[in-house]
């Protein structure tokens, strides 16, 4: 009777039980050894990397999946070591930098952050991001992070509750769960503000180590608030939980190491680093994310000189992406214009260059020294978008000095070191997780080769980038409208048919094929001096999307409705109305 039953079990589930992925002669990108390594077949089963071997040595499985890597590259699945999940990227999201809440509710940016996290998940995997690390986030979200984590397509998620800091912008006050910061102005303070996460289970502690904004010099104001920094390190580390500190000046970070810092999520910027100095975080064996775009993120938006990338009009999130123009066309108040003066300001670009430029060196005198570089890009925060902005980041570190060997150990073993977990994941490894990202183009040729990702194993499972993230009819409507305002001709055909159809309302054809739009609008991108449309309002009915848009040529301002119909996810036809 018990063979009887273990057979219908064998007839029930043998994929279950027997199911293999075999990548075949594929070449291994090892950032362990730096070196490339060809012709191996990597053989996963679960989530799990069971065994490598030279292709052609392999006894396959008769039901097992097999995944032709000819030609290809596998590298392990990327790490963001610094994200904001309660943050969004766009105009909005911090009311502490620009207070637009008169324009759009911070209560709405709260919920739209909530909602939006399974998008999040999804965009960073299919951007070959298979671990993300949020160094500030609220209690909401690390009761989120329990709902979402085992979830396929969700990156493996470290996370750490609100920032335990000695200055809070007034904004965020009074937010209950959804507040990112826990104002500690005591030793008690600090203390307890650690042991009020334990219950959330955080994977760290995170100190936003702020200097100078209680009027005392830097060194002053560091040293008096340090007795409070010492209580929450020692109270983390009693707790076996390692501490993150945000300290951009060189005294908050020497003193955070030398009382236990186990990660810096920051460059220094305000001075060229010593030998001493990197020499103490090596022997603290520090690790250290660089973020180098997010300051120029804020400045662009705000001094209204916002540029972006195809790779971001592409696979960044349309609506955010979008926001970032805004100030384009909110009333042209004192408010608006001060804000773009004080960034596009002399004194502004002069003090940002230098402190770029310091914290491009420094990232290379660490780099060179072997001190532990985690890749991370501060996103969430105005101008930093969730999983897109990471190819700037990794353009900027390039930039520094690093090589593309070095960037991509900091992209993936480096992020897994943080919290210990480089026996895991963050390398091509038998006994590790199958947290992989087979690449069309060799990374070591070209950083942004990374962005050619043919196929993504997430936990085991097997993904196509396009399949992650199904574009809506909106969607369509705000990527090619993004693109009309970045002037990107590529980018704006891309949502469009072949044979698109364009009408003057109601039934006048005005032309069709979209070689005709291409030079159309080609023409319009280079002629037309001050050209921006403002969506008014958006309609959605099933495949059709109705926008009315307000649209700047020049000095002319035209009132337009323009009726978008789409057919196998893309606009086959549009009415304009005007």
């Amino acid at each position: 009777m018990i063979n009887k039953y273990l057979a219908s079990l064998f007839l029930f589930f043998p994929l279950t039980l027997f199911t293999q992925t075999y990548i075949t002669n594929v070449t291994i990108v090892d950032v362990e050894d730096q070196k490339l390594r060809p012709n191996q077949t990597v053989i996963i089963k679960d989530d799990l990397i069971t065994k490598i071997q030279k292709s052609n040595k392999e006894k396959k499985l008769k039901n097992a999946t097999v995944i032709d890597g000819t030609n290809k590259y596998i590298i392990p699945g990327l790490v963001d070591a610094h994200i904001h999940f309660f943050q969004n990227g766009g105009l909005y999201t911090r009311p502490d930098a620009i207070d637009l809440r008169k324009h759009k509710s911070y209560d709405q940016e709260i919920l739209l952050a909530q909602k939006d996290m399974e998008n999040k998940l999804k965009r960073y995997l299919q951007n070959g991001i298979t671990t993300v690390i949020d160094v500030g986030a609220n209690y909401n979200f690390l009761e989120q992070r329990k709902i979402v984590k085992d979830k396929k397509f969700a990156p493996t998620i470290f996370m750490t509750g609100p920032l335990l800091t000695t200055y809070e912008p007034k904004v965020y006050e009074d937010l209950g769960k959804d507040e990112p910061f826990n104002l500690t102005l005591t030793i008690e303070d600090g203390i307890k503000g650690v042991q009020e996460q334990l219950p959330y289970t955080p994977d760290f502690i995170k100190i936003w180590y702020i200097a100078g904004v209680d009027g005392m010099s830097i060194e002053e104001s560091a040293r008096k608030n340090l007795p409070i920094v010492k209580a929450i390190i020692k109270e983390a580390h009693k707790n076996n939980l390692k501490v993150a500190v945000h300290a951009t000046q060189r005294v908050t970070a020497q003193l955070a190491i030398e009382n236990g810092a186990d990660y810096l999520v920051h460059n220094i910027s305000d001075e060229i680093l010593k030998s001493d100095f990197v020499k103490l975080m090596k022997k603290n064996k520090v690790v250290l994310s660089p973020t180098l775009t997010v300051h120029r993120g804020y400045l662009n938006t705000f001094g209204q000189k916002v540029k972006v990338s195809d790779n971001e009009l592409q696979k960044a999130d349309p609506y955010q992406l979008g926001s970032l123009l805004d100030l384009k066309h909110l009333p042209n108040t004192q408010f608006v214009r001060s804000y773009k003066n004080y960034a596009n300001s002399p004194n502004e670009v002069s003090k940002s260059r230098k402190t770029d430029s310091i914290s491009m060196a420094n990232l290379k005198i660490l780099s060179d020294a072997k001190v532990l570089i985690a890749t991370g890009t501060d996103a969430g925060n105005i101008g930093t978008l969730h999983a897109s902005s990471y190819l700037n980041e990794l353009k900027a570190m390039r930039k520094s000095g690093m090589s593309n060997w070095q960037i991509i150990k900091a992209s993936t073993i480096n992020g897994a070191k943080i919290l210990d977990k480089e026996d895991q994941f963050g390398s091509v490894k038998s006994g590790k997780k199958a947290n992989l990202v087979l690449l069309d183009a060799n990374p070591i040729e070209r950083i942004e080769n990374l962005t050619k990702i043919n196929t993504i194993v997430n936990k085991g499972n097997i993904f196509k980038p396009s399949e992650l993230l199904k574009d809506s009819p909106a969607d369509l409507a705000q990527k090619q409208l993004n693109a009309y305002n970045f002037r990107n001709i590529e980018a704006f055909l891309e949502p469009y048919a072949d044979d698109v159809e364009v009408y003057r309302f109601p039934n006048k054809l005005q032309y069709k094929g979209k070689e005709i739009m291409r030079k159309t609008y080609t023409k319009l991108f280079k002629n037309t001096p001050n050209l921006h449309c403002e969506l008014k309002n958006r309609i959605v009915q099933d495949n059709t999307v109705i926008d009315k848009e307000r649209v700047q040529f020049g000095d002319q301002i035209i009132e337009a409705v323009a009726i978008y119909h789409i057919e196998n996810n893309k606009i086959k036809k549009v009415h304009f109305i005007y």
